[in-house]
């Protein structure tokens, strides 16, 4: 029976490797085991594809006028203009009023750790901007020319800045002001629109974010998250889906709603506009070119009169994926901290670890507090694990002598087994359910870790200074190689000589895999590991001298 419980044990791991796997893939993530193909960028997404996203999925709307007067804009010459606050640095372009680059001043690079991270970038490689203008005739819009207004471009004693651009296109003015605040990476985007025509006008206004399709650079082999679109409403709540889906077009998601939000999300970041709420709103995804998508809303500016005025506010949130500022901004937004079906028990876990940390003020520290909470809250259900393979251990003897005794005998053998089993008071199974009922609880936390982006370049001690990252001298791995193979040698021993070299085989295996994992996970297991086999040693040694 113990062989029997080793190879369900192996073939449970297995299993939950391929399943791992199999649930990445359909996240729209690369396989752990297969390589992918990356996706060449399409960075020349001229106006009129562009454009497309805003017609096409919305055919009462008639972009016909944008799309003319994206072409008359063709080959305007823009100024970039930058606009730099104590946590960004924005690169604006006054053709369109684009957002074309937007590097985080208090988050380091991924692959370059000597550089800050850029998230919006118009490059060769990349595509990630966010676009604004009005349709529904020759108005200005996101191809249009224009106008700075002079300023202040760098944050220095007050606490905002402003950067107000002005484009006029048949007599219809838009002003767009962008407003930038210390400490925060939420932009409020303001939309003037003056009538100077002669007659009434009914303009309405887009806001989309425009991205490649590629995965972040730098993203750990073992450790794939989801990149993709997700949308928000009161009514459908939270939706996300792969860039795979839209360019497959089963994006399923709300198309109407007057709240709510649309947002790109990556490993630990994310761009999220946010309309005014309670203004009727239209929701469009679209694929722009080869491996260029875009998500947005049209918003109705209803009547305006001749000389008359209309505004429109928005906010866009580009960072990282704080819970506490999330929750702040919109109902909802918190749900892009991607936990996965572990949801309900990673966000308890995830408050729990915030308030451990208000004490500590360590992450590193508060893993390992948080593992010793978890291992008392589950002392029980483990002590009768351990127990039950201390029985085992203890009676590994006899078992071996019985199938000496009946190995051309297996009915007989599995009654002998039976009958020492009933003898000794062992249950074979004892030591699995126990395990099996904090399986959720452990992939929970996982997953807490691993989307959080608190741990990103927060230190431990030492050589660890990214939770988030590897660690750079495999020292975790290692220590957590020995641990496994210290509870190893505290288990029974397979009677088998070759299950018994698969069982020594597994704690290197596990170790080289979790190489490639973040610290802080591998910081986790390691000291999981240590309380068990402390609890375990105690507990074996406790049947042994009853034995005796």
């Amino acid at each position: 029976m113990d062989i029997k419980r080793t190879v369900l044990w192996v073939v449970f791991s297995v299993s939950l490797l391929f399943l791992w796997d199999k649930w990445q893939l359909h996240n729209g993530q690369p396989s752990l085991f297969f390589s992918s193909t990356n996706h060449t960028v399409s960075v020349d997404a001229g106006p009129a594809n562009v454009d497309a996203s805003i017609d096409t999925d919305m055919p009462q709307v008639s972009a016909t006028a944008v799309g003319a007067n994206a072409v008359s804009a063709v080959g305007a010459k823009g100024e970039i203009i930058t606009i730099t606050t104590n946590v960004v640095k924005a690169d604006i372009d006054t053709i369109g009023g684009e957002l074309k680059r937007l590097e985080l001043l208090t988050q380091k690079d991924t692959v370059d750790p000597t550089k800050n991270l850029v998230l919006f970038d118009s490059s060769s490689t990349r595509t990630y901007l966010a676009e604004t203008g009005l349709i529904g005739g020759p108005f200005p819009n996101h191809k249009s020319p224009f106008t700075a207004l002079p300023g202040q471009r760098t944050l220095e004693n007050g606490n905002h800045v402003q950067l107000v651009l002005e484009s006029t296109e048949g007599g219809v003015k838009l002003t767009k002001t962008f407003t930038f605040t210390r400490g925060d990476y939420t932009i409020d985007v303001k939309h003037t629109v003056t009538n100077d025509t002669g007659a009434p006008i009914s303009p309405s206004l887009y806001l989309q974010l425009v991205r490649d399709g590629n995965a972040p650079a730098g993203e750990q082999r073992f450790v794939h998250t989801f990149t993709g679109v997700s949308i928000y409403t009161e009514a459908d709540k939270f939706q996300k889906f792969t860039f795979e889906n839209i360019e497959k077009g089963n994006a399923e998601h709300a198309f109407k709603a007057d709240n709510g939000w649309f947002a790109l999300m990556q490993h630990y970041f994310v761009s999220a506009f946010i309309p005014q709420d309670k203004a009727p709103r239209e929701i469009f995804t679209k694929k722009l070119a080869t491996n260029l998508y875009a998500v947005g809303n049209i918003l109705p500016l209803g009547t305006i009169a001749p000389g008359a005025s209309t505004t429109m506010d928005a906010r866009l949130f580009s960072g990282p994926e704080e819970t506490a500022v999330l929750e702040k901004l919109s109902p909802g937004l918190t749900l892009v901290k991607d936990y996965g079906w572990q949801k309900i028990i990673a966000e308890p876990i995830f408050w729990l670890m915030t308030q451990i940390y208000k004490a500590l003020g360590n992450w590193g520290w508060t893993i390992i507090c948080l593992t010793i909470l978890i291992k008392l809250a589950f002392f029980p259900l483990s002590a009768a694990s351990y127990r039950s393979m201390a029985k085992m251990k203890l009676v590994t003897p006899k078992m071996t002598s019985i199938r000496e005794r009946y190995k051309s005998e297996p009915k007989k053998m599995n009654q002998a087994m039976m009958e020492l089993y009933k003898t000794e008071k062992i249950n074979p199974l004892g030591g699995c359910l126990p395990i099996l009922i904090q399986i959720p609880v452990f992939l929970s936390l996982y997953s807490v870790l691993l989307a959080s982006v608190e741990f990103r370049n927060a230190s431990w001690l030492g050589w660890i200074h990214d939770l988030a990252a590897p660690d750079p001298f495999y020292i975790l791995p290692i220590v957590m190689a020995i641990s496994m193979f210290i509870q190893t040698k505290l288990n029974p021993t397979p009677p088998d000589p070759m299950q018994a070299k698969v069982m020594m085989f597994m704690p290197l295996i596990f170790s080289v895999i979790f190489f490639f994992f973040p610290s802080g996970l591998v910081l986790y297991w390691v000291t999981n590991n240590i309380l068990s086999i402390g609890q375990q040693w105690v507990i074996t040694r406790k049947m042994s001298d009853v034995q005796d």
